[in-house]
């Protein structure tokens, strides 16, 4: 059963001094969005309970891709189809390419936003591993000011975030990586395309005299939230490359993973498939 579109009330501001006063003036009651593309798979499963909404689509201050000498900032408006687009992206983060070109079909990568795919906290959602793995800060607005939360400190359980009901994430702030670089990800997924993700990892590794002297993992599709593998990062960061163990890292990073079954995969086949990818990342970093 469908839900019934005439129950809802949708409003449109005129900028982002309105949006705010709406969630302020209100709290809980607006459900912001922009593309709408998760909004209206649950719409069709007849399962969307909020009524009132915010379309904060039409918003300029919360758009575009601005580029300095230290970061690429991405209004949360930005879509996948813009991040694809984007040659910055390609040089500095072509994990966020990557996760970004495995997002549903044309239609919904021109449609679906960054900011969007954050605050859907979806465990299986594909760009917040890359997220993760590049240090991504969020920019949360409200009526109250500006305040920045890192990414991997943003997801707090299931579907619950480090976000007020008066705030906003208006954008997205990635450190460019310095140095040698070293970048992977992988979905998996029923198919090549249009799936969600079974497992996904994403990493990126910075390489200083043969030596691992920085990782940083994320996975999606294998816990509450999108995670930081933690426990796989710390068996290797500071290793050479000639001699990675990547045995130690695959057992650590069972204590990173707490999946579920469910309708796409089982527990125990996440739990083999996620080791099996970290084996493949890590046999890929030590050859160079």
């Amino acid at each position: 059963m469908r839900g019934y579109l005439p129950d809802c009330d949708i409003r449109v501001p005129a900028s982002l001094a309105e949006a705010l006063e709406t969630l302020s003036r209100e709290p809980g009651v607006w459900t912001p969005f922009a593309g709408g593309t998760d909004l209206m798979v649950v719409y069709n499963a007849g399962r969307l309970e909020a009524t009132r909404f915010l379309d904060i689509s039409r918003l300029p201050e919360l758009g575009g891709i601005q580029e300095d000498s230290a970061s690429l900032v991405f209004g949360a408006l930005t879509t996948f189809t813009d991040i694809q687009n984007c040659r910055a992206v390609h040089e500095h983060f072509p994990n966020l390419v990557k996760s970004a070109r495995a997002t549903g079909a044309r239609a919904i990568q021109n449609r679906g936003t960054l900011g969007g795919n954050i605050v859907n906290a979806s465990p299986a959602a594909d760009t917040p591993p890359s997220l993760l793995a590049y240090g991504a800060e969020l920019e949360l607005v409200s009526p109250r000011g500006l305040r920045r939360v890192a990414y991997d400190r943003f997801h707090l359980g299931y579907k619950r975030m480090d976000l007020a009901a008066d705030e906003l994430v208006a954008r997205i702030l990635v450190p460019k990586p310095p140095g040698r670089s070293f970048h992977y990800f992988r979905k998996v997924g029923t198919r090549q395309a249009q799936a969600i993700a079974k497992v996904c990892l994403a990493a990126h590794a910075r390489i200083e005299d043969g030596l691992v002297a920085d990782l940083r993992i994320g996975l999606g599709s294998v816990a509450p939230v999108p995670a930081r593998a933690r426990n796989a990062e710390a068996a290797i960061i500071g290793k050479p490359l000639a001699a990675l163990p990547i045995e130690a890292a695959r057992a650590a990073l069972l204590d990173d993973m707490s999946p579920i079954d469910d309708i796409r995969a089982s527990a125990h086949y996440r739990r083999v498939v996620t080791r099996n990818v970290l084996g493949h990342m890590l046999r890929e970093l030590a050859n160079g």
